[in-house]
């Protein structure tokens, strides 16, 4: 029964998530319990317990005789992974990748040149071996399987940065990374110089380039800015 109640609850929360970003329910609509109960035909439990995640990303707030109230977007946890896919499936989808892109270029370049000065040989290693699987999943339209290396390899390099802030950005840039996959907002193979710039800045990372690691992880994201005006303008 627990995990038949963990499905319910994960059915609500992956209609009202969406819907809530995607604006079906502006800020300041009120959500009642008990209609939400005969909505989705489940207990007040279960709309509790997706409510209460709700809440924990800040889409939402409980008040007493007042009911459930959609936030200010402004308000959201706008970094949270669940968020993010949410907003990239909706239709302000070009606008959510330019937000993360943009993040991406301010954030990425600096954890670069602070990951020439403080990986460790392991991150280094990884970020070497990661930068080869993209080469080799870089042709033949294995877009899922480029992912994997690809997320792998920008999570290394804002955990090797050494700045906690920057680590905890990877489930962000992961999800971007995602979303454009996913939602096809690539071309049917990445761009070769692309690809080529990852080696490189793994590279200049391991031989604690930063200043090139820095400058050749800022071509990266402004190649991804430029697609999207292409893909997604």
């Amino acid at each position: 029964m627990e995990n038949e109640g963990k499905g319910l609850h994960a059915r609500v929360l992956e209609s009202l998530g969406p819907a809530i970003t995607a604006g079906d329910y502006p800020p300041g609509t009120i959500l009642r319990t008990d209609e939400l109960e005969q909505r989705f035909d489940v207990s007040r439990t279960v709309i509790r317990e997706a409510i209460r995640v709700l809440e924990s990303m800040q889409l939402v707030a409980s008040r007493r005789r007042v009911g459930v109230t959609v936030r200010p977007t402004e308000e959201w946890n706008v970094y949270d992974p669940r968020v993010i896919g949410w907003r990239l499936a909706g239709r302000d989808r070009p606008r959510q990748l330019r937000s993360l892109t943009v993040l991406r270029s301010a954030i990425e370049p600096v954890a670069a040149g602070l990951a020439a000065r403080h990986a460790t040989p392991e991150q280094c290693a990884e970020l070497t071996e990661q930068a080869m699987g993209m080469v080799a999943t870089s042709r033949g339209q294995q877009l899922d399987a480029y992912l994997v290396h690809d997320t792998a390899f920008h999570r290394v390099v804002l955990t090797a940065s050494g700045n906690e802030m920057f680590a905890r950005l990877g489930d962000v840039v992961a999800a971007v990374l995602t979303g454009r996959t996913q939602h096809r907002v690539m071309f049917t193979d990445p761009d070769p110089a692309a690809v080529t710039l990852h080696v490189q800045v793994a590279e200049a990372v391991r031989t604690g380039d930063a200043a090139r690691a820095e400058a050749l992880t800022r071509e990266i994201t402004t190649g991804a800015m430029a697609e999207l005006d292409v893909l997604a303008p």
